[in-house]
């Protein structure tokens, strides 16, 4: 069984946590013994998103319980976080207890911010590649990419990628042929229309 998490927080980016969430829900709905996705903030209840959507965390960080995936948003509200000394502690003492720590957008920031990607290759929302490479000149900013698989560490960029990102991990954690069927029950299939 793995346990996701997607760790939510007031300004996050609704497209940055509700794309992931899609994924790993069609996963877990479709294959409970395999996945259970909990989405959870600094404590339980509404979280007011970028757009104004409030989203609802169903538990705190004190009581999320294990987790073998932690997905961490971005949007506006990342960025009191990259000075936040103790949700940056958070952040690393988190890296020392699950086992896979993935980011959305300009959470990456905060990895980076917490040193999570020093002397890795990483990646973000095109308009915070240069900011990425401030916070940590280490990093190998990919510039082009649409996600960064590094093990144990996987970044994407912005918005939408969330949903590549996360695809990406359901592929790795139970296999293509799950991935193809959570992406074929979502009818997702990219071809915007300009």
């Amino acid at each position: 069984m793995t346990r996701i998490g997607i760790f939510l927080f007031e300004q996050v980016e609704e497209l940055d946590a509700v794309g992931p969430w899609e994924v790993f829900g069609m996963w877990a709905k479709a294959c409970p013994e395999e996945a259970e996705l909990v989405a959870f903030a600094q404590a339980p209840g509404p979280v007011r998103a970028a757009k104004g959507l409030t989203l609802h965390a169903d538990h705190g960080i004190d009581d999320v319980g294990r987790l073998d995936v932690l997905v961490h948003p971005g949007g506006a509200g990342t960025r009191p976080q990259l000075k936040d000394a103790g949700h940056l502690a958070w952040v690393r003492d988190q890296r020392s207890q699950v086992p896979l720590m993935a980011s959305v957008c300009t959470g990456s920031l905060v990895y980076a911010a917490a040193g999570l990607l020093e002397g890795r290759p990483a990646t973000t929302h095109w308009g915070s590649l240069d900011r990425l490479a401030e916070l940590d000149p280490s990093i190998d900013v990919r510039r082009a990419d649409r996600f960064v698989d590094d093990g144990d560490v996987v970044t994407s960029s912005g918005v939408s990628a969330g949903i590549d990102m996360a695809l990406h991990l359901v592929a790795r954690l139970a296999g293509a042929d799950r991935a193809r069927q959570v992406r074929r029950n979502m009818q997702y299939d990219p071809q915007p229309p300009i």
